[in-house]
Order: C-alpha cells, then structure tokens, then sequence
C-alpha cells in the first residue's frame, strides 16, 4: 500500500514525535517504505519569511517589498534556522551537514533577491511580477530547510531516505509544478527508500500565485495524483473533531471517524481547513481518500475523508465557524420581484475580487458575509452610491456541519440552544443538500455558540 503523507509545521518541530509516531511507530525494517512524506516548514518558518498567517505580522518579504534592510532580516532569519537545527541533536541531525546547507540557501536566496531588486530599481519591468517572484523564493526556504534536515535524521537512524528538492534552486528548467513532479518520481522505488519532499514546488505558474499559503497540500494532493497513491494522509497536532478543543474542552472535543469531502469542503470555506479546497479536488476526481491523524496519538485511526460516505444516523459531525467576518446587508425597495438585482450587486463585488461565504435574501434584503480582511471601504462607498440602504457589521458564524443533517428536528435543536443561550440569529444559511446549517451572530456569543451547538448536538 502506497501512501503520500503530509506533515504540518507544528509537528515538524516536534520531529523527535515524528519520527518515533510516525516513521519507525511499531514497523519492522521492511515495513518503512512504500510512503512518501511532504513536509511543511517548521514552525512559525513561513510566518518569518512571508507574513504571520494570522495576525499580518510583516515578515521578510515586507522588507522587500519596502526596500527595507532585507540583508539583515535574512541573516537574523539564518541564525533562528541554526537555532532549530540545535533542537534535533538527540536524535542524530548531523549539525555540520545541516548548518552548511541553511546557509548556502540562505546566501543564494539574498543573491537572488539582490538580482531581482536590481532589476525592479530600472523601472523597465513589471513591479507586480517581481513582487511575486520574490515571494515565490522566500516561500521555498522553510520547506527546503525541514525536508534536508529529515533525510539527515532518518540517514542517521539507519533508514534509507533520499531529499526531493522541488524547490528548483539549482537548475534553470522552464517546467509546470506537475511537470517538475513528474520527472522528480519518474524513477524512484518507494519500496527502498522514503522520498522526503519540500512542500513547495517551483513551476512556471507559481505556486505561491496559484495558492498562496495552502501550496503545501497543493504540492501533497499533486503528488499523490501523480505516483497514483492509495491513500493521502495529513498529520496535524490535533484530531477533526466536533469542536474545537480549546473552546469546549477536551472531553468534549469528539474525534471525527468519517466524513466526506463535501463537509471538507464547507470546513475550509469558513477557513477551517481539513485541508485546502484546491487541495482535495484532485484527491476526489482521483478517487483517493484523505486520512487526517494526530501525530501525538498514532494509535487513534483518525478521521477518513471520502467521496461517498454518507452516515447511516442522522448526526451533525462537526460545530466549526469563523469570527473575522462582516455582514454586509443592501436593501432597496425595487429589489422585490426585479429579476436579476442580485447580479449588479455581484459585478460590484467580483470587481474588488471578493468572494462572499455565505449569502442569505428576502424580498428586499440581500446579505452576505465576507471575511474582515476582504472589506474594502471603496466596496462599501460605491454599493452606498447605488442601493438604498447598506448595513455593514462586523458578526461571527457558526455552524453545524454532517454528512446526513437532513432530518427533521435538528434545525430546531440548534435554533433553541442558541436561543436558551441568549444568542440572537443575525440571519440563517442552509442549502438543499442540507450538509451545513449556518448561523450568522454577534462576534461576542462565538464560544458561547460553539459551546451551546456542540452540547446539543454532538454531546447529547
């Protein structure tokens, strides 16, 4: 059995858990290969490099971008690298080996930069495509660092391992990402060594254009397309569970068993992401199932993702939702009964290039929800200059999720523990296949809500 594995950043840095939970486990030493790993960046790597994922803390890129000291942010970032590396001396990370090879891409990233920076002082090229070739590099350094570091390790524990640089650092050639993969698996036997890959992938398209910061399980899902795997497997610090944790607590946090990837994919639309949208639909047409496990439990099976299941019971699976949204409401008398209103107020929106995640109407009223750093106050401006009235607040949404909701009786369970909690419904969202009920409330009840949805319908 063949499979592609991916490994998150905050398991990376724990590498001494990986390599006891996941890569030797109970295994005889026959039974390690027939796995290819994909790695992430270690721990808050990316976030140094290009911005904090979630609070926007500029990174190295702003540097550039401003024509800041970027020389020294570099060199400030090449030293918390070797700090890293000092971290993995328990278990056989040759520090010389390793030290070399952060700093040599270190150096050929600042030349590269430099070169591009010389280029972007001329004024004859496209300032945009410069920017994003610079993010393409700095993205590239966190996965090459980690996967490097992983073949060291498991060379020195006696594994057969072998690093597979999709990062294109050294060679010239104008390939796709899936071109450059393809000719990195062409003729490698997965049955005598791991194959330790970057997360990211150079290629003419840019995978930081394409993906931005989900290029990592774009890299996985296209890999295990292309060695034609029989299972993708996400390893996470955390199980898919009902709830979040850290909100209802663990003996509440009710481990997932199965879902599908139309849940997954509602996961990720209110960015709580199983794993990237882009990510999975190639996994599905595939016909290749996602595994999702706790690094620290191995044990545990973890949550499978496939195409068709369905519960047999009439369940919700899943309370998830998102606090950095803003409802954005327009209401105009001449709405009711004006065919195709709607599709003005959507031009508007596809011109600032926002996508709303959910929408709810009546007859005069049209809302959607956007995320907080989608809000543009020109949006706002021109749908004022336009529509009667427009609302815009800032809201939470919660949600309950399940591959067979359809029932009657389980709207109104979630609709009376809100109720019993004090927590007003803004506006509600649920489509014909009835796999998401959304609810649209004040940011302040969002733990509140998790809490009451999760008790009363995951719990009891």
């Amino acid at each position: 059995m063949l499979t592609v594995e991916k490994i998150g950043g905050t398991s990376m840095s724990r590498f001494q858990d990986v390599l006891q939970n996941i890569i030797i486990g109970n295994r005889e030493d026959h039974d390690y290969y027939n796995r290819i790993f994909v790695v992430s960046a270690y721990n808050n790597v990316t976030n140094w490099l290009l911005e904090h994922k979630k609070t926007g803390e500029p990174g190295i890129y702003d540097k550039f971008v401003n024509n800041e000291d970027y020389s020294r942010a570099l060199h400030n970032l090449e030293k918390k690298l070797l700090d890293i590396n000092r971290t993995f001396t328990d278990i056989k990370l040759n520090q010389e080996v390793a030290d070399k090879f952060v700093t040599s891409r270190i150096l050929h990233a600042k030349n590269y930069l430099e070169s591009l920076a010389d280029v972007l002082a001329s004024g004859y090229v496209n300032r945009h495509n410069i920017l994003l070739a610079a993010r393409e590099i700095l993205s590239s350094l966190g996965e090459a660092h980690s996967a490097f570091n992983s073949v060291n390790i498991l060379e020195n524990n006696g594994i057969n391992a072998t690093f597979i640089d999709l990062c294109g650092f050294n060679d010239s050639e104008y390939l796709t990402i899936d071109e450059r993969i393809h000719k990195a698996f062409k003729n490698l036997d997965y049955s005598k060594t791991i194959p330790v890959v970057t997360g990211y992938t150079k290629g003419t398209e840019g995978i930081m254009r394409e993906f931005d910061r989900g290029y990592t399980e774009v890299t996985f899902s296209k890999i295990a397309v292309e060695v034609k795997a029989d299972e993708a497997v996400i390893h996470k610090e955390y199980h898919l569970s009902s709830a979040d944790p850290n909100i209802v607590g663990l003996d509440k946090s009710i481990p997932v068993g199965y879902t599908n990837f139309n849940v997954a994919d509602q996961l990720a639309d209110i960015g709580m992401e199983a794993i990237h949208p882009k990510a999975s639909k190639p996994l599905e047409i595939a016909g290749i199932n996602i595994r999702i496990k706790n690094t620290f439990e191995p044990e545990h099976p973890g949550t499978l993702i496939s195409k068709d299941y369905v519960s047999k019971n009439h369940r919700v699976e899943i309370i998830s939702g998102i606090t950095k949204v803003v409802a954005i409401e327009i209401h105009d008398p001449l709405m009711v009964g004006e065919v195709g209103f709607d599709r003005g107020i959507m031009e508007i929106f596809q011109k600032y290039k926002i996508s709303y995640i959910m929408k709810s109407t009546n007859a005069n009223s049209i809302t959607q929800v956007i995320l907080d750093e989608d809000l543009n106050n020109e949006l706002v401006k021109e749908l004022k200059s336009i529509y009667y009235e427009v609302t815009v607040k800032q809201v939470a949404i919660v949600c309950a999720l399940g591959t067979n909701i359809a029932e009657p009786g389980i709207l109104a369970k979630a609709t009376q523990a809100l109720a019993e909690n004090k927590i007003n419904i803004d506006c509600i969202s649920q489509s014909l296949k009835q796999v998401n009920m959304q609810f649209v409330i004040d940011r302040k009840d969002y733990k509140k809500a998790i809490t009451a949805l999760n008790d009363a319908l995951c719990i009891n």
